[in-house]
């Protein structure tokens, strides 16, 4: 499992999501099971875990053990799955970085390190893929891709290079996309900048926005009175959605009040800032240097 994807806050999020050894709890993005084993571990033979991955290849690492439900679909749809299988989660954990693996196989085209199909997709069985983004939008939702998701200074500039690039012949690898934009590289840092236009067009791709808004809303109405939610995100648009809905219960964090003045979200903060990886985490794993871990409870 380890070498699928090495688990980013293991301890501290499996610390914060289990409290009823026999209880029911999910682990949303199971990825290579490095939470799950965990949480196994902790978890009494009356206990029980639904893990969620849409990465086909993710399941393939699910161990044999009768606790263990694993479930090949989107985690926006865990709502769907406690009413199927009648249960409220004692705790619901969710780490929403992009496995290791997915990063560096190279036909699964999420890395500009390696010259390959522009694919980017987390269920491969998923219809639309990074080129048919890059080819086929219109350069103004390109624009406004990178500039939301992305977070680019320059995201004009951007979809006008890829426009007159795909006028001349199709974008389909990722040498491709690398040589379209090259004249908009920085002069110092130039991964970063391209790591941040990855990001853009793998979270259009999978769209990762709507599902976590989605995830956010199905978990809070799936945990039981005092049920533990507890994610890790990565970057500033997950974790100000995350931040904002367990604050007002909605991720554009509009405060919404009952009849007597009270916050009417679901949720209420454990830890009002959020926990780092430590430094020797980081040392270990660089993917773990932006980790954020945010913790709820079922108010």
């Amino acid at each position: 499992m380890s070498e699928y994807h090495n688990p980013v806050l293991l301890e501290e999020s499996v610390n914060a999501l289990i409290g009823d050894a026999s209880g029911v709890y999910a682990d949303a993005t199971f990825g290579g099971g490095g939470h799950s084993a965990l949480i196994l571990s902790r978890l009494s033979r009356k206990g029980r875990l639904l893990a969620f991955d849409r990465d086909p290849e993710a399941l393939e690492n699910a161990p044999e053990d009768k606790r263990l439900t694993p479930i090949h679909n989107n985690f926006r749809f865990i709502h769907n799955y406690a009413l199927l299988y009648g249960v409220e989660f004692d705790g619901i954990l969710a780490d929403l970085g992009v496995s290791s693996h997915q990063f560096d196989t190279q036909e699964r085209g999420f890395s500009f390190r390696f010259d390959s199909k522009l694919d980017m997709r987390m269920n491969t069985e998923g219809e639309r893929t990074a080129a048919d983004v890059i080819n086929d939008y219109p350069v103004e939702k390109l624009e406004d891709i990178f500039r939301l998701y992305g977070e680019l200074e320059n995201p004009g500039r951007v979809a006008r290079l890829i426009e007159t690039a795909r006028k001349q012949s199709q974008i389909l690898t990722t040498g491709d996309l690398n040589k379209a934009v090259e004249s908009a590289l920085p002069p110092y840092a130039d991964h970063k900048w391209l790591a941040k236009l990855y990001q853009a067009l793998r979270i259009e791709v999978n769209e990762e926005m709507r599902s976590l808004e989605k995830f956010l809303e199905g978990a809070a109405a799936s945990l039981k009175q005092g049920g533990k939610l507890v994610v890790i995100t990565y970057h500033s648009l997950e974790d100000r959605m995350v931040k904002n809905f367990i604050k007002t219960g909605n991720i554009e964090g509009d405060e919404n009040r009952d009849m007597y003045g009270n916050n009417a979200s679901p949720l209420k903060a454990v830890n009002r800032k959020p926990i780092l990886p430590s430094e020797n985490e980081i040392q270990t794993n660089t993917r773990a240097r932006s980790a954020k871990l945010r913790i709820a409870e079922k108010a």
